[in-house]
């Protein structure tokens, strides 16, 4: 049988720009925060059959990028450093959890921290820094 996210109170997030090719995108509220996920599938696996490091890290980019955004008021930022860690193997049917920590907000970088498991199972972890945008200014 395979998983069902919405059964267990995750929501799909609307596709956007190249998050849009590697989901769809789940989340669910935590605490004080979020936690961000995929169902993987065929898609997402290497030759050897294994989910792609490319989506384990893509997937982590997004959730630590997302809790970012939330920690500074839903201000625009973009990674300037992450650095990952795989652990373990995740297969094709597997549901991927990805959950970000803020370890320090500065005046224009954020530093940031998060696991990627299945279940009770670490498969990745990373770290990094993001730098938060200026506003852009407004026309018209």
């Amino acid at each position: 049988m395979s998983f069902d996210p919405a059964s267990e109170g995750w929501s799909t997030r609307p596709p956007m720009g190249f998050s849009g090719f590697t989901g769809p995108m789940w989340s669910r509220p935590e605490g004080d925060g979020w936690a961000y996920g995929v169902l993987a599938d065929e898609r997402h696996a290497n030759g050897h059959g294994i989910v792609h490091g490319g989506m384990l890290v893509t997937l982590l980019d997004n959730t630590l990028g997302l809790t970012v955004w939330n920690a500074t008021g839903q201000r625009p930022s973009v990674t300037m450093q992450l650095n990952t860690h795989f652990l373990a193997a995740a297969h094709p049917g597997e549901f991927l959890e990805a959950r970000g920590e803020i370890l320090r907000i500065a005046k224009s970088v954020v530093f940031v921290r998060g696991t990627l498991s299945v279940g009770d199972r670490a498969v990745a972890a990373a770290d990094g820094i993001w730098k938060v945008l200026a506003p852009r200014p407004r026309t018209g």
